[in-house]
């Protein structure tokens, strides 16, 4: 056996990873592009960056590994989830991209629960209508943008425009899919009901896979442009959260994945189509068949911190500022921080959410605000934790995490101690580009199914558990869950 290879295609860079079938990541290459911001709270980008970056991406893994197309034997696709790629019937970009923190739909959200029946949409897709996910940018061009939206014939998501650009084919995978907020979640594929009562074509979108399953092969002028052989086999994947839990072995009911970078996302997967009653919490296909998952996201998670660091500390490290942290004993001083610096999703859906220090006195320093940063934002993961919990999924006693902000120590414990579970991490941080490969590996029949991959490619090491620490914390978590509420009439009267 040669290699597969893994591309995620993410909101700032594409990156391709070479896994060799133990698991072992051979190499990487990245290439950095940018988003834009045309109008406050819209965030765009264009495809044609995911194409040349996917091309530079894999130029720099071949060369810096000496391997070549030849060697690969798959490609397995992931990105970031719920954005709108509008193409018109050759396949031409006709707009740049509406991506999944794009927050202009407000009212396009109302008019699809009031189209479909806020109640039946949750019953129907598992979610509620919120600005992130693809069917209100949809809604939206199509208010908007009337001359672009008569030219529409495919909607794609951000990877999928990398499928077409590599294989011709138009496919979409099932847990990506049902991120649009168009999917019937038990029957895992298009919903007509919701479809109809959007006035959507069912022509506009692609048929959808599992994740493991060919989709298409390298075309010879995708061949020419990447560096891949042609007929290369191009797997379906899975959105970044689907593939990254299976890059960190959480495929079947009772495991749970955290990511923690930019935003925080609480995933478990799940054996039958369950949601949360208010859809405050995302129920997806997984990436795995016949396997669903419950995920709850916050927008502002180590982006919180960075946020503080650059207003408060530019000149210090990220380690630096957290382990001063450790310093000062758990949240039992009446300081609080509000993590919504860009609105909410788990456990508020609110656009208009915003963050805030509570409690301060002469007594705190930068040391117990940093603590309360780290906090804020892990009780923030434990509200989404608790909606999955009462929707259905068994608490956690082991929780596989990821993401730059497990760098810290201090923030590792504080998360145990919040989330009460044992925390280990996976042993590569190639999170969903990894997660692909693997995929990529079953449907190079290396393995017979998706469990059978994670076993054998997927390997994690003990990080943090819960401590002294736990019950202060758990006290300060009531606390905390009082904020939002009082607030929120602050946050809404603009």
């Amino acid at each position: 056996m040669g290699f597969v290879v893994g591309v995620d295609v993410s909101t700032t860079a594409t990156k391709a990873v070479l896994i060799d079938p133990a698991g072992r990541v051979v190499g990487i290459g990245t290439a950095e592009y940018g988003a834009q911001n045309p109008e406050p709270l819209w965030s765009e980008q264009d495809p044609a960056s995911w194409w040349d970056g996917l091309q530079r991406a894999l130029g720099s893994m071949f060369a810096s590994t000496g391997a070549t197309g030849a060697d690969v034997e798959a490609i397995g696709l992931t990105g970031q989830m719920h954005g709108a790629v509008l193409l018109d019937g050759d396949g031409r970009v006709l707009r740049p991209a509406i991506l999944w923190n794009d927050q202009r739909t407000a009212a396009e959200c109302d008019e699809i629960r009031a189209s479909v029946g806020a109640e039946r949409l949750i019953e129907i897709t598992g979610n509620d209508a919120i600005t992130g996910l693809t069917a209100p940018k949809l809604l939206w061009v199509r208010r908007n943008e009337p001359a672009i939206w008569a030219q529409v014939r495919h909607v794609l998501l951000p990877k999928d425009y990398l499928r077409l650009r590599l294989t011709g084919a138009y496919a979409m995978d099932k847990a990506d899919g049902s991120g649009t907020l168009l999917f019937d979640l038990a029957a895992r594929d298009w919903s007509n009901e919701v479809l109809a009562a959007l006035d959507l074509e069912p022509a506009l979108f692609p048929p959808t896979e599992e994740g493991p399953a060919i989709t298409g092969v390298v075309t010879t002028g995708a061949a020419a442009a990447t560096g891949l052989r042609a007929g290369t086999p191009v797997i379906a994947g899975g959105g970044d959260q689907a593939a990254n839990a299976v890059g960190v072995g959480v495929v079947d009911e009772g495991t749970v994945a955290l990511s923690l970078g930019t935003s925080g996302v609480v995933f478990a997967a799940t054996r039958t189509p369950i949601h949360e009653r208010a859809g405050r919490v995302h129920a997806f296909c997984h990436a795995v068949p016949g396997r669903w998952h419950l995920m709850s996201v916050m927008l502002s998670a180590a982006g919180s911190l960075r946020w503080f660091r650059d207003a408060v500390a530019p000149d210090v490290a990220f380690s630096d500022l957290a382990a001063g942290a450790a310093d000062v004993r758990a949240a039992d001083d009446g300081l609080f921080f509000l993590p919504y610096l860009t609105g909410e999703r788990s456990p508020h859906p609110d656009p208009l959410a915003r963050g805030a220090f509570v409690g301060l006195t002469l007594q705190h320093d930068r040391r117990h605000l940093t603590r309360a940063v780290l906090e804020g934002v892990a009780f923030g993961l434990r509200d989404g934790l608790d909606l999955m919990i009462g929707a259905g999924m068994p608490a956690p006693t082991q929780i596989r995490a990821s993401g730059g902000g497990l760098a810290s120590p201090a923030w590792r414990q504080i998360l145990a101690d919040v989330l009460d579970a044992e925390l280990v991490a996976p042993s590569t941080t190639e999170g969903a580009a990894f997660g692909a490969a693997v995929l990529a590996a079953v449907g190079a029949t290396w393995f017979t199914d998706v469990p059978a991959a994670t076993t054998a490619m997927v390997h994690t090491e003990p990080v943090a558990e819960p401590g002294v620490g736990r019950s202060g914390r758990a006290a300060a978590l009531e606390t905390y869950r009082a904020l939002y509420p009082a607030l929120a009439p602050t946050f809404h009267r603009g």
